[in-house]
C-alpha cells in the first residue's frame, strides 16, 4: 500500500474515531436515559419507561420505591412520599412482565436500600406466562457490566434522544420527576368512557378449570418471593390494583371467574407467609370498583383514585391478613358471581343513576 493510501486510511479511521467519540460525549453529557445521573442544568424529558426505568432506579434516592404497570403510572412520587414519609420514586413498566420487574428490582437494590417497596401486583400480570415478553427491555441498561455501556454511548437512538432532550428544553418542554409518565390529565373519567372503551366478549362455551392459572401464578409469585427473601429488612407493601367491575364481567363471560379467584387466593396464601409483607386488596373494594366514573376503560382508574388508595393504605384499610383472607375472598366470590352486570347496558339504570348524581353527565 502506498504512503498516500496509508495516510488516507489513517485519516479516515481517525475521523471515524473522532466522530464516534463526539457522539459518545454528547450521549454521556446529556444522558437522555438518566443512566449516569439526574440532570441539574435542564429538566429531564421522559420518553420510554423501559429505557429510563434503570436510571430512575439508580439515580433517584428514595425511601419508598413504587413499582407497577400502567395501573401505577398516575401515582405522584410526592404524594407517595407524603403518605409514607421521606422521599419516593415511581418506576412503571407498561404491560410489564414479572421478569421485567425483576430487572428493575435488581437495579434498585444494587443502587440503594429503600425502607419500603410498594408493588402494584395486577391480577392480569399475576396469571399470565412469559411467552409475550419482547426484547423491549434494554438489558445493557439494567445489568452491571461496564462493557455494555458502549451500547448506550454509541447508539443512534440515544444520540437522537440526546438532541431531542436539548431541543425540548430549549422550547421549555422539560418535565418534572413527579409528572413523569403520568397520563391522567385530559382524560374523561366517566362511566360513558369506561363502557365505550370496553369490548364485551362473547360468553365462553365452557368455564376454565379453577387451577388454570396455578402454574403461571406460581412462577410469577416465585419472582416476588425472591425479592422478599433477599431483602428481609425492606417492607413490601403489595396491593392488587382495583380493576373496575367490568373486569369481573369480562372474567365471567370468559368463564374464568373461579380460575382468577383461585389465583388471587394462591397469591394471598403465598405472600402472607412473609413477615416483611403487607398485602392490600383494593381489587376487592366495592366503593372504588363499582363506580365506573373512576375509570376510562375496564381497568384503568384516575389519579384521584390513586390518592384515595394511598390514604387507605396509610390507614390500613382493605388490608388482607392470614386471619381475614378466607372470609374476604369468599364474600367477594359471592359478590361477583351474583352481580347484575346487565344493568350497565340498561337505559333505566342510568336514568335512576342520574337522579342520585345531579350535574354529572350521563
Amino acid at each position: 500500500m502506498s504512503k498516500a493510501c496509508k495516510r488516507w486510511a489513517c485519516g479516515l479511521l481517525a475521523a471515524v474515531l473522532v466522530l464516534l467519540a463526539a457522539c459518545a460525549a454528547v450521549v454521556y453529557i446529556v444522558d437522555p436515559c438518566l443512566y449516569y445521573r439526574m440532570p441539574d442544568k435542564w429538566e429531564p424529558v421522559f420518553f420510554s419507561e423501559r429505557y429510563q426505568g434503570a436510571g430512575l432506579a439508580k439515580n433517584v434516592p428514595a425511601d419508598t420505591v413504587l413499582v407497577g404497570t400502567s395501573m401505577a403510572a398516575n401515582y405522584r412520587a410526592s404524594e407517595v412520599g407524603e403518605t409514607f414519609g421521606g422521599s419516593a420514586v415511581r418506576i412503571t413498566i407498561p404491560d410489564g412482565y414479572l421478569s421485567e420487574f425483576d430487572q428493575v428490582m435488581d437495579v434498585v437494590f444494587r443502587s440503594q436500600t429503600p425502607r419500603r417497596v410498594v408493588f402494584a401486583l395486577d391480577l392480569n400480570i399475576l396469571v399470565r406466562d412469559e411467552s409475550g415478553v419482547t426484547g423491549a427491555m434494554p438489558e445493557y441498561l439494567y445489568n452491571d457490566s461496564l462493557l455494555d455501556d458502549a451500547k448506550y454511548l454509541l447508539n443512534k437512538d440515544t444520540l437522537y434522544y440526546s438532541l431531542y432532550v436539548l431541543m425540548t428544553n430549549r422550547w421549555g418542554g422539560g418535565q418534572t420527576l413527579d409528572e413523569s409518565f403520568t397520563w391522567d390529565e385530559g382524560i374523561w373519567w366517566n362511566h360513558m368512557t369506561a363502557l365505550e372503551n370496553y369490548t364485551r366478549p362473547d360468553i365462553a362455551a365452557q368455564s376454565a378449570d379453577a387451577a388454570a392459572f396455578r402454574e403461571n401464578a406460581a412462577r410469577n409469585l416465585a419472582v416476588v418471593e425472591g425479592w422478599l427473601r433477599a431483602h428481609p429488612d425492606t417492607e413490601f407493601d403489595i396491593f392488587f390494583p382495583p380493576y373496575s367491575i367490568l373486569f369481573w364481567d369480562k372474567t365471567a363471560r370468559l368463564g374464568q371467574t373461579e380460575a382468577m379467584l383461585s389465583a388471587l387466593e394462591q397469591a394471598c396464601n403465598t405472600l402472607l407467609t412473609y413477615d416483611n409483607v403487607k398485602l392490600y386488596g383494593f381489587l376487592l373494594d366495592r366503593e372504588i370498583v363499582e363506580n365506573l366514573d373512576n375509570y376510562c376503560d375496564y381497568v384503568h382508574h384516575s389519579g384521584e383514585v390513586c390518592r384515595r388508595i394511598l390514604a387507605k393504605m396509610a390507614a390500613g384499610e382493605d388490608r388482607l391478613t392470614a386471619e381475614n383472607t378466607e372470609k374476604v375472598l369468599a364474600n367477594w366470590r359471592d359478590f361477583v358471581v351474583d352481580y347484575d352486570y346487565e344493568k350497565f347496558w340498561d337505559e333505566s339504570f342510568w336514568w335512576k343513576w342520574n337522579e342520585t348524581h345531579p350535574g354529572v353527565p350521563a
